[in-house]
C-alpha cells in the first residue's frame, strides 16, 4: 500500500506547508489560540506517528518519490508521477492494456492483428521485451533498460520465491519492480491498487467496480443452482481435441465455478495446454456439453465418426471459446476470465439471467478495452459460442 496514498500525501504536505506559513505570519500564539481566554481552542497535539508521517510525506514531496508496499510485502521507492510502465510478462500485459495502455513503453508479447484492432495500431511498433518469471525467462533486460520505464509491474498469483525473484530483477536493472495480486475472486482489488499506484484512481475505481459486480452477480446466480443440477461439461483443446483442462486446476477456475467439470484426473496440470487424455476417456466421462478452445477441432468434430456416441457431439451441444483479444476462459488466466465468467454461465443457464451474452459482451469490451463492438464484430465474435438458431 502507499504510505499514505499519492493524493493524500500531496494534500498532507500542502496542508502542512500552508499551516506553517500561516503560523509564521500570525505568530505561534495566534495560531494556537489564546489559552484560558476562551477566544480560541488549543490545537490537539500531534501523535508521534502522525508527526513521523508528516515528516516522511514532506521529505518525499521534496524528493519527488513515494514508497509503495506491494502485494508480496515488498516496500519499493517509486517516482511520485509515473508515466512509463513495463509489464513483467503476458498476464501483466493483459492487465495493463486494460488499465493504462498509454503509459506502456513496450510489450511482453507481440500483438496479433485482432488485438491491434482493439488496442491500437501504435502497438505494432512497440518493442517486445519477452517475459520474466514465467515458464521461461526470456526477458530482454537490455531492451527494457533502453526503454527506461519508471516501474516494472508483475501481476497474477503470488508464487513461491517471487519476492526474491523480483528483488533480484530490481537489483539487476536498477528499475523498481512491484507485484499486484490479480485473481478471479478479486480483480477489483487489483485495479484499486493499480489506480493508487499510477495516479489513475478514477479509472481504477471504474474497473474495480465492474469486476466486483461481475463476480458477485455470477456467485449469487450460481448459489441458486444446486451442484447436482449443473451442466456436466468438458473444456477440450489441442490439435486433436485430446487435451483437457482438469477440474481444480488453475486454468479451470471459471469452468469449475459455474459447471460440473467432468475432467477429473489424478495428476492435475496447471499448464495452459492442460492434461493429455484419450478419446476413450472422454467417452467414459460422456459430457453433455463441450467447449473447444480456438485452434482445436470444433469445425470438424461433428463429422468425425470417432467422436460419435459422445452425448455433447451427438446433440450438437458443443461450442468454441472466443479468442479475441484473448481466450475468454484462460491461456493465460487473468482479467480475460471476466468475460468467460459472464459468457459461460449464460450459455449453460440462460434462463437464470436477465441479460444476454450479447449484452454482457458489449459491456465488457466497452468497459475493459474502451472498444465499442459493431454488430458485425459482435456476431463474428460469438457465432460459435452461442446456440445455433
Amino acid at each position: 500500500m502507499l504510505k499514505p496514498t499519492r493524493n493524500k500525501r500531496r494534500i498532507a504536505a500542502l496542508a502542512g506547508a500552508l499551516a506553517l506559513a500561516a503560523c509564521l505570519a500570525l505568530g505561534l500564539a495566534g495560531c494556537a489560540g489564546n489559552e484560558g481566554d476562551g477566544t480560541g481552542e488549543a490545537a490537539a497535539p500531534a501523535t508521534e506517528q502522525e508527526a513521523n508521517a508528516d515528516a516522511e510525506a514532506a521529505a518525499e514531496a521534496e524528493s519527488g518519490t513515494i514508497t509503495f508496499t506491494d502485494d508480496l510485502g515488498r516496500t519499493v521507492e517509486l517516482p511520485a508521477q509515473i508515466d512509463k510502465i513495463c509489464p513483467s510478462g503476458f498476464t501483466a500485459q493483459q492487465v495493463l492494456l486494460t488499465m493504462a495502455p498509454d503509459k506502456m513503453v513496450g510489450l511482453a508479447q507481440e500483438l496479433n492483428d485482432d488485438q491491434l484492432k482493439i488496442f491500437g495500431e501504435k502497438f505494432a511498433d512497440y518493442p517486445v521485451f519477452g517475459a520474466v518469471l514465467g515458464a521461461k525467462d526470456d526477458l530482454n533486460r537490455e531492451a527494457v533498460a533502453a526503454a527506461a520505464p519508471q516501474v516494472i509491474i508483475d501481476t497474477g498469483e503470488a508464487k513461491k520465491g517471487a519476492k526474491e525473484d523480483l528483488d533480484a530483477l530490481q537489483e539487476q536493472l536498477g528499475i523498481p519492480v512491484i507485484f499486484i495480486e490479480a485473481k478471479l475472486s478479486d480483480y477489483g482489488a487489483a485495479y484499486e491498487r493499480l489506480g493508487e499506484l499510477l495516479g489513475m484512481e478514477e479509472r481504477g475505481s471504474e474497473l474495480s467496480t465492474y469486476c466486483t459486480d461481475v463476480y458477485n452477480k455470477t456467485v449469487t446466480t450460481m448459489e441458486n443452482i444446486p451442484e447436482n443440477e449443473r451442466v456436466r461439461m468438458a473444456y477440450l483443446l489441442g490439435d486433436n481435441g485430446l487435451n483437457a483442462i482438469a477440474k481444480t486446476s488453475f486454468q479451470a477456475a471459471v469452468v469449475d465455478m459455474v459447471a460440473d467439470n467432468v475432467v477429473v484426473v489424478d495428476d492435475v496440470s496447471g499448464k495452459g495446454n492442460g492434461n493429455e487424455i484419450s478419446l476413450e476417456q472422454i467417452a467414459l466421462w460422456n459430457p453433455d456439453l463441450i467447449v473447444f478452445q480456438t485452434g482445436s477441432i470444433y469445425d470438424t468434430v461433428g463429422d468425425d465418426p470417432a467422436w460419435a456416441g459422445i452425448a455433447a457431439i451427438d446433440s450438437g451441444n458443443y461450442y468454441q471459446v472466443p479468442n479475441v483479444p484473448y481466450c475468454w476462459l484462460n491461456n493465460p488466466p487473468t482479467v480475460n476470465q471476466l468475460m468467460g465468467l459472464q459468457w459461460l454461465p449464460r450459455l449453460l443457464y440462460s434462463d437464470a439471467f436477465d441479460d444476454s451474452i450479447e449484452d454482457v459482451t458489449r459491456a465488457y469490451y466497452s468497459t475493459m478495452y474502451n472498444y465499442n463492438l459493431t454488430d458485425a464484430e459482435l456476431n463474428d465474435l460469438i457465432k460459435d459460442a452461442v446456440p445455433k438458431a
